[in-house]
This record gives C-alpha cells, sequence and structure tokens, in this order.
C-alpha cells in the first residue's frame, strides 16, 4: 500500500488565452498639470514622453474597472466565469487594507466560489500573477486562471509633487491563462533588489499620519534619477537572462512589451539589448502614462487592438516598480 501523498498533474503547457483592457474616460494633457508643479507640456515630453494620461473618475473604482477589463478578456478567450478556478489581482491602490479586492471582482464576475486574492508587486505585479497563473495550471491546482493588473494611482499621487504628477495615472488589463498544446509562456526570470527599497515608495506610513494633526492620504514618492539609471541598464540583463531561459534569441522576438513608466526608460532598455529594427515596442505611456500594474497588459492590448502584436507572434513582458521587484517572461500573443 502507497504510503505517499497524492499528486495532481497540469497541463504541460500554458499559454495567454485571452487580453482584455479598461481605460478610463477622463483624458488629462500635460496642460492641465504644469501650472502646479511650475512646469511645461515641452519639459514633460522631454523627460518621460508622456503627452497625456487617463484619470478615473468617481464611479471608475478598482473592482469595476477590473471587472470591464476581465469580461473583456474572458470573451475573447472563449472561457466562461464559472470556468475561472482563480482570481489573482495585481494591484497596489486597492484602499481597503482586507478583504482581497480579487474576492470582490470574482463575485461580481460570476466565478464558481474560485480562490481569489491580490499580490503587491508594485509595476511587476501582472508578470507576477502571470508566473503564479502559469505555474498553478501546470501543476493541476486549476485549469484557467484569471489575472489582473489594476490601478488607481491618481488616488495616491500628489498633483504638486514635480517628480510624479505628471507620470502616474489609472486603467486595469486583464488576462485569462489556461493550458496549451504548446509552449504560450516562457519560464519567469523574477527577483528584487531591497537594497533600494527606498526608491518608489508610499510617502508615509499610515500611522504617522494619523498622528499628524491635520491628517492628509499619503501620496506616492520616487527618486527619479536612480531609478532611471537602475532600470535603463539591469533590465537589460533581465531581458537577456528571460531569453535564455525560454530558449530563444534577440533576433526571434516580434514584440517588445516593457512596463510603460517612461518613454527614455523603454529606450535606452531596446539599445541595451539590441533589438531588431523589426521588433514592435509597445509606447502606449505617450497617451495613458505610468499605471503600475496595469501598464503591460494595457500596452499589450494596444498593441493587438491596432495590428502591431498578432495572434503567435512571440513577445517579451518585463516590468520593474517599487522594490525594487521585478518579473519577465516570453508569451504567444493570444
Amino acid at each position: 500500500m502507497s504510503t505517499g501523498l497524492a499528486t495532481s498533474h497540469g497541463s504541460e503547457h500554458t499559454a495567454i488565452l485571452g487580453i482584455g483592457a479598461y481605460r478610463p474616460t477622463r483624458v488629462v494633457p500635460n496642460s492641465e498639470l504644469v501650472d502646479a508643479i511650475n512646469s511645461s507640456d515641452a519639459w514633460i515630453q522631454q523627460r518621460t514622453g508622456i503627452k497625456e494620461r487617463r484619470f478615473a473618475g468617481p464611479e471608475e473604482s478598482v473592482q469595476m474597472m477590473s471587472v470591464a477589463a476581465s469580461r473583456k478578456a474572458m470573451d475573447r478567450a472563449g472561457v466562461e466565469p464559472a470556468q475561472i478556478d482563480c482570481v489573482i489581482v495585481a494591484t497596489v491602490s486597492h484602499m481597503l487594507q482586507t478583504p482581497a479586492i480579487a474576492t470582490a471582482i470574482g463575485y461580481e464576475l460570476g466565478t464558481d466560489k474560485a480562490p481569489a486574492f491580490d499580490i503587491s508587486a508594485a509595476c511587476a505585479g501582472f508578470c507576477h500573477g502571470v508566473a503564479l497563473g502559469s505555474d498553478m495550471i501546470r501543476a493541476g491546482s486549476a485549469k484557467h486562471v484569471l489575472v489582473i493588473g489594476v490601478e488607481r494611482l491618481t488616488d495616491i499621487t500628489s498633483l504638486n509633487d514635480r517628480g510624479t504628477a505628471f507620470i502616474f495615472a489609472d486603467g486595469a488589463g486583464a488576462a485569462v491563462l489556461g493550458p496549451s498544446d504548446e509552449p504560450g509562456i516562457g519560464p519567469v526570470v523574477w527577483g528584487s533588489d531591497g537594497e533600494q527599497f527606498d526608491l518608489i515608495r508610499q510617502k508615509e506610513d499610515w500611522r504617522d499620519v494619523l498622528a499628524q494633526e491635520t491628517p492628509a492620504l499619503p501620496h506616492l514618492v520616487m527618486q527619479g534619477n536612480s531609478v532611471f539609471r537602475w532600470a535603463s541598464f539591469e533590465m537589460a540583463k533581465i531581458a537577456q537572462a528571460t531569453l535564455d531561459r525560454a530558449g530563444i534569441g534577440v533576433e526571434d522576438l516580434d514584440v517588445f512589451v516593457p512596463h510603460q513608466a517612461n518613454m527614455r526608460i523603454i529606450d535606452a532598455m531596446a539599445r541595451s539589448m539590441k533589438l531588431p529594427q523589426r521588433v514592435r515596442i509597445a509606447r502606449d505611456v505617450a497617451e495613458q502614462g505610468n499605471t503600475s500594474a496595469a501598464s503591460v497588459p494595457l500596452a499589450l492590448d494596444r498593441m493587438i487592438d491596432e495590428g502591431e502584436a498578432k495572434s503567435g507572434d512571440i513577445a517579451l513582458l518585463i516590468a520593474f516598480g517599487a522594490g525594487l521587484a521585478y518579473a519577465a517572461q516570453v508569451v504567444k500573443v493570444p
């Protein structure tokens, strides 16, 4: 008689089956922000490449945006809510400490009491979620996983902060992961550089905020120059390690979808990686701004909609953010 524990076996391969996105309706050009920070449209575009961004209205909550993006992703994947075995939400701007917003999102979508949880890996959160979901499917603990990246960063951004007011924005992106007959999601390369924990962070501890005479919501602060130097060069190394683990070269890529932090960082990474001219590069940041965990799925969704990314294309997803946390994987475009 066997004394070992029973094990479950999942799919050998996984893939992204469908992508969906939600962009808030309010478009905010640089001209709306410059007076408060004594800046100009030209200065913002020169430093970041951002021309405009999306700000969520009162009704465009983290939950509402997530549900809208998820429904599009499930429709494109041909997967019903009851088939979703797990909901993973990457966010840093759900304002309740507990419970996880993923539970409410799963319920509104109509999943059959699927396990649901939030992860906090800042801008790298969506890529973390893809890695976790893919591993669940391969291990047999799920067949279909819904991964959402969503932010309402305007709730925690000071429009008077010259270093961040023009950078952050709102939105949601979602992906349905499932089993595949061939590799569709490559091995993840991920990690963190906690020595640089303070480069991007919430300005104050909540306890310190509440101890003030007139408490106000803490906002995000960033040491922009240090982040730029780190991301521009260190992430190119992570990108190469990700290609190596996937068993491909840079010449095999069709699409490059980096975290939409800053156009200068995107360009520096492309140069460091020696990307071939034919590789299409996501540049969603120009119209969307930096949406942290939502930026990679939003950018990929735009590329699919505009025909820059086609089904079956080989894409490198890579993201980095507060922590400094990072994650990357090679995927096939659904």
